[in-house]
This record gives C-alpha cells, structure tokens and sequence, in this order.
C-alpha cells in the first residue's frame, strides 16, 4: 500500500457503535417514474422506507461530476467508483484521450512511433499492417468513434499503407440497432482514404460487444476466444462486407442486439480472411476504459503460461492499448495515452488509521469495489486490514436471472459481520439493475429492483442489530429509464407502436440515503443542504466523517455536518 499519513480524528463526531455498511445499487438512479421507470414500477418496501423515512437526498453520477468531457457524457461504473473511493474528480479516460489527440501528444509520442516505424518507409513490406481494434461507438464510455477517425487521420499521415479495423458493436452505451448506420460511417471514411495513393484499408472483423472481445474480470473467457479467432486468426464465418455480414447475422438470429452479434470477418474473392494478424504487424486496442480491455491484452502480452484459452498461435506485434488498464500489472506494456494517477483513496486512510475493510461482489462488479475503488490498482491494498471476497456470476443472460447474486452478496456480508475478524467498513456492490438493465428487458428489471430490495431489507436487520450505518446509493443510472426518448422526454415508439427499449446508462442522479441504527449517534450528524451539486466524489469524506475522521483537505466536502444538537452539547 502507498505510504498515506494518519487521518485526524473528528474535532466533534465520535465513531459510530457498530459498522458503516455502504450498499452500491449498480445502475439504479432516480427517473422519470413513470411507465419506462423500473425502479419506480418495482414493489419495492424497503427502499422506500429509506428514501421516505431517513436522510435522503440526490447525487451527481455523470458529466463533468465524474470526470467525463462534458455533461451530456453519461456515468458508468468504472469512473463511478474512481470518484467514490478518491473522494475527489479526476479526468477520466475520455477526456484524457480528448486532450491528448487535441494537443498532438498522443502521436508525438514514443509509443505511436514505435508503432507504425516498421510500416513505412523502404524497409516496410507489402502485408506490413496496422490493426486497430474496438468498440466503434459514439457512447464516450469504453470508447469513441472520434479517437478512430484521429488514428486513421495520423495513420495516413505517417503513411501506413495497410490497416485494417476490427470493429465491435455496442448496443449499450448507445441506442440499439444503430451499428449499420455506425458502419456506413466507417466505411465512408475509409472510402476517403482508399482513393488516396495505395492505400489498403478495409474492415476486417468484427461482432457484439457481449459475445466478442470484450470479457470483463474473467467472467466468461469465451468471449475473448471468439475475438482472438476473429481479429487475429482470421477464423470466424466470413462475409464480402461489415454491411453483409450484420444483416445475415441479424436475419439468422431474429434480429439480435448490436451488443450480441455474432463475430464475423470479412473475407476476399477467393474466400480468404482480408485480415489477420501476422509476425512484424502493428496492433492498437483502441478502448481507453480497462475492464473489457485487459483480457484481450493478456492474450497478446502473455509468455507460454497464459491459460485463458488455446491461442494456437500468437503473432510476434507492437502492440499497443489507448492507455495502460492495469497499472499493476502493467497492461499493456506499451499504450498512447497516460491514465489518471489515483492516489490517496479512503481505503488507504482506512488501512493507515487500522481499521477492518470488507469488500464484495460478484464477477461482474468485483472489481469496482476492489480494483477501481482503489484507483486503478489491483489487489489488496493492505492486507493487514483488508479483506475482499468475489462471488462468482452466472453466465446465462442476466434478464433469465435477474436476482443474480443478490442474496449470496448479503450472506457473504452477514459472515464477515459475524466473524472473528469483524469489519469496522463494508462496501458491496449489487449488479442486478445495470447488468438486467441493459438487456432492455423492463421486466426483467423491475424484478431485479425487486430482488435487490429484499436483500436492503436484510441489511438494514443486519446494521440494526449491531448500531452501525448503512448507506444506500449508486453509481450512475441506467434502470431508472428503460425507454428511449424524444426530446420532450416522451418514449420513441417502434414499429409496433411500443416504447422503444434503452440498453444505456442514463444522465439521472442517484439516491443516496443514511440509516444510522445508533440513536444517540445518528443525533449528531445531520444531511447538509448547502451543497446541490454534490456528486459521488463527496462520499468518501461522508463516510470518513460518519466514522469519526476528518478527511484530507483535497477531498471534496462530506455531505454530513455537526447537528446543532452535537454543537449545543460541545460549546
């Protein structure tokens, strides 16, 4: 663990009784309530007594808040839990890129040369390529279709003469069905430059986000085979064109998400792939977001141990991410683009004043509340004083199980509650109202909001029985909005005259609530209502401050103060 010094200790709030329980409802904001609003349709007891009945109030979960670009950027989990455990706003991946290519840093630098160096000039071969790899999408939360046009303008600049781009689907981040459109505005730019000089570039491979490449925390290794076949073997069903293969694999599938189209490649006259990687090619994974990033890189990076599937071959490449996704491990070796430095997290205080940390979740949200709660680090921070626990997701779609892991979470909390070793702080995340959210399935999602507030019910039982605190909110929104929309916020209707379904994350605040089981504790603190555009990045001094500490000056300022009760008694 980074050395951190000592906190101070509350000049006037004393620690609570028993433990402060955080609870991270994943994609669960406050909307519209109406008819496309799953958290208001769901029958829901206990979160309502919260929000109803205790401290309540909205928090900031995207834009600018998070560190996004601007405030049309909508939050997800990753920058979400950046700003929950740094108790402060750090630019985050978009944004970095943004400056980075608006400055020319990003192909100044050493890694963009190292690159294309072996792909032009009188050494270069004919087949020489550049691969350049990812989501294709306008969503600005694992990736941007603008950082491509930006590589492929540089690409052409330094004259690389060969490139082709392996483009995945989204469907998440962003309407649905929109990859055809997302499609005829890549191969029109790649039009531009094939009548250029001899250019040799095209579309080589492709397929849905959820189905190919994109894997996250080894949940489904699979996936990352399906993407290696295709981006690199050239092994995938083959089609003359992006366009064709989208519209056969639709056709063959009833009309399937962007997110769960089958991987494909595109192939030539003779039938052979246009593009797999070969010895002495360039290869650039241009996903700035880590998650669904490092999987993909441990198959290009790894020596003869890697176990994650049989590669059958691994071509010797320069390859490169958009930026580093595992500082730790130092993945990928090389990348375009620095990340935040996120140090001084609360987890680390907390290690340093010593007291118990437990954290948990399932596959799918394990390493929000580890890995980038903790800045961007992998592994245990301070051992001595920390303990994560990770509970394996299932791997059907989650619109067939919308409980998920829910009630293994709770249990998992109620062990370490009753432990030897018991936390004095427990974060968890559930994932049930992102991860059913975006299938579109409202549903589904109502009753997954449903699952997960039967699991706040036992939390609350939990807490009350020890005094401690529970805090109840979430990172960005997502299940609070499961209709697309007009401008005037009426649904989009299809062609059946029905709501359109919304797979994406929203722009909606998050609730966030604190139940303090400790009468006479919860008496000296009460919810500030000076500060109304408070964000995520405020809890971590909250939290500090409900636990006796004051936060470091850098932190953005607790959402709790002194109550007039607690000052009377100490004037």
């Amino acid at each position: 663990m980074a050395t951190t010094s000592l906190l101070d200790a509350h000049a006037r709030l004393r620690p609570p009784r028993g433990p402060l329980v955080l609870a991270i409802l994943d994609g669960v904001g406050w909307g519209p309530a109406d008819g496309g609003d799953a958290v208001h349709l769901a029958h829901k007891p206990n979160l309502a007594r919260l929000w109803q009945t205790f401290p309540t109030r909205t928090l900031r979960a995207h834009g600018t808040a998070v560190g996004m670009p601007s405030d049309a950027d909508m939050g997800n989990s990753e920058v979400g839990h950046n700003a929950l455990g740094a108790g402060r706003v750090f630019r985050q991946g978009a944004a970095l890129v943004g400056d980075a290519i608006a400055s020319g840093r990003l192909f100044s630098g050493d890694t963009w040369h190292w690159l294309v160096a072996p792909l032009v000039g009188p050494g270069a071969t004919d087949t020489a390529t550049l691969h350049l790899c990812g989501l294709y999408s306008t969503g600005n939360v694992h990736a941007h279709c603008d950082h491509v046009d930006a590589l492929l303008r540089a690409a052409h600049a330094a004259g690389v003469r060969r490139v082709r781009v392996h483009v995945l689907a989204d469907g998440r981040d962003v309407p649905d069905a929109t990859f055809e459109r997302d499609l005829e505005r890549l191969e029109h730019t790649l039009d531009g430059y094939r009548a250029q000089n001899d250019r040799d570039w095209c579309i080589a491979s492709g397929g849905g986000r959820m189905v190919v490449t994109m894997d996250r925390y080894e949940a489904d290794w699979s996936i990352v085979e399906r993407g290696w076949h295709a981006h690199v073997l050239g092994d995938a069903p083959g089609f003359p064109s992006a366009r064709d293969a989208v519209a056969t694999l639709r056709l063959r599938t009833g009309g399937h998400s962007d997110q769960t189209l089958g991987a494909f490649t595109i192939t030539d006259a003779t039938g052979a792939a246009v593009g797999p990687v070969r010895d002495g090619d360039a290869f650039v994974l241009w996903n700035f977001r880590g998650d669904r990033a490092i999987q993909l890189t441990q198959a290009f990076e790894a020596g003869a141990d890697f176990a994650g599937f049989e590669r059958h071959q691994v071509p010797q490449v320069r390859y490169a991410g958009m930026m580093q996704y595992d500082g730790d491990l130092s993945l990928p070796r090389r990348y375009l683009v620095e990340p935040p430095v996120i140090e001084r997290t609360v987890g680390e205080f907390l290690g340093a004043a010593g007291l118990r940390t437990f954290a948990v979740s399932e596959t799918q949200k394990y390493g929000h509340v580890t890995y980038f709660w903790n800045g961007n680090r992998s592994g245990v921070l301070d051992p001595a004083h920390e303990t994560y626990e990770e509970l394996p997701s299932d791997r059907i779609a989650f619109d067939l199980r919308p409980e998920m892991q829910a009630r293994a979470i709770t249990d998992a909390v109620e062990r370490a509650l009753r432990g030897p070793q018991r936390p004095d702080f427990v974060r968890l995340n559930y994932p049930n109202g992102d991860m059913v959210g975006h299938t579109g399935n409202l549903a589904a999602t109502i009753l997954a909001i449903e699952a997960i507030d039967g699991e706040i019910g036992r939390l609350i039982g939990l807490v009350e029985a020890r005094r401690g605190i529970l805090i109840v909110t979430a990172d960005h929104g997502n299940a609070d909005d499961m209709w697309l929309r007009d401008g005037k916020g009426l649904p989009l209707l299809n062609r059946a005259g029905l709501p359109t379904p919304r797979t994406s994350h929203t722009l909606a605040p998050v609730p966030f609530t604190i139940f303090d089981a400790d009468a006479d504790h919860a008496a000296t603190w009460r919810l500030r209502s000076d500060l109304p555009s408070a964000g995520l990045a405020n809890v971590a001094a909250t939290l500090l401050a409900l636990l006796g500490w004051s936060a470091p000056p850098q932190y953005e300022e607790a959402l709790v103060e002194v109550s007039g009760l607690e000052l009377r008694a100490t004037a």
